[in-house]
């Protein structure tokens, strides 16, 4: 579905992606963690379109996009949920998924209603449709960054630490929310919270220094000492 091959990208001759090469397959959860400075921010951004890589060549369904600019890869089915929720606040909650809807996945009439509407049940926003985005508290605003994001129809979804600042309760939530958006597309969770990733991921990839190193089974990857020397033991304190 998405596959990087030697990505790199420096900034004032730091190298923040250092010749990363991963592969996503529809369906496949993956989650991503690492120290502050690993990366991970600068590879959701070459993914996205919004840095461009030194080196290296970015495939969405063996097709080229390495070049191609965000929005192209949105309509092309990339999408991204943020940490911090990037709505409209004066907008209704429908007309937010609305935006994506008709711009990203090119929907229009009676068919881009219909979806908006299938969007915001599935989110658990439909009785709060009519409510101005920013009325809402931040859990409902976290659901409707999710919302946002699949309304464009992505095949491939990255989650940028989209549980950040919840309580655990709403983490739960969260969870239940990413692994029932998940049927059939493209999982990747950039994520601090270990618990969210463990309780959706099937695979870990462990990022340092710009370098991707560890990529596995969740498990088998969380077990390895090469991580817990990383975290110097971090790992298992947030597991327990």
């Amino acid at each position: 579905m998405l596959k990087t091959v030697g990505i790199s990208k420096s900034f004032s001759g730091v190298p923040a992606a250092d010749d990363v090469s991963l592969s996503l397959q529809a369906g496949e959860r993956v989650g991503v963690i690492g120290p502050n400075g690993a990366g991970k921010s600068t590879l959701l951004g070459l993914l996205l379109g919004t840095v461009l890589p030194d080196r290296g060549q970015i495939l969405l369904d063996g097709d080229d996009v390495t070049r191609l600019s965000p929005h192209q890869r949105v309509s092309g089915g990339i999408a991204r949920a943020a940490q911090i929720p990037m709505t409209f606040h004066r907008l209704s909650v429908s007309d937010n998924v609305r935006v994506p809807a008709v711009h990203g996945a090119g929907l229009r009439g009676r068919e881009a209603v219909e979806w908006v509407d299938e969007v915001l049940e599935m989110c658990g926003l439909a009785a709060s449709a009519k409510v101005a985005a920013g009325q809402l508290g931040l859990l409902s605003r976290k659901r409707l960054e999710l919302a946002k994001a699949i309304a464009t129809r992505p095949k491939v979804l990255l989650l940028d630490e989209v549980a950040a600042g919840l309580t655990e309760p709403e983490i739960e939530t969260i969870i239940h929310m990413v692994e029932t958006l998940s049927e059939g597309r493209a999982i990747m969770w950039v994520e601090h919270i270990p618990f969210a990733l463990r309780s959706v991921c099937e695979r870990l990839i462990v990022m340092d220094k710009g370098r991707k190193i560890l990529d596995g089974p969740f498990a088998h990857v969380w077990d390895d000492p090469v991580l817990q020397e990383i975290y110097m033991g971090v790992p298992d304190d947030n597991l327990s």
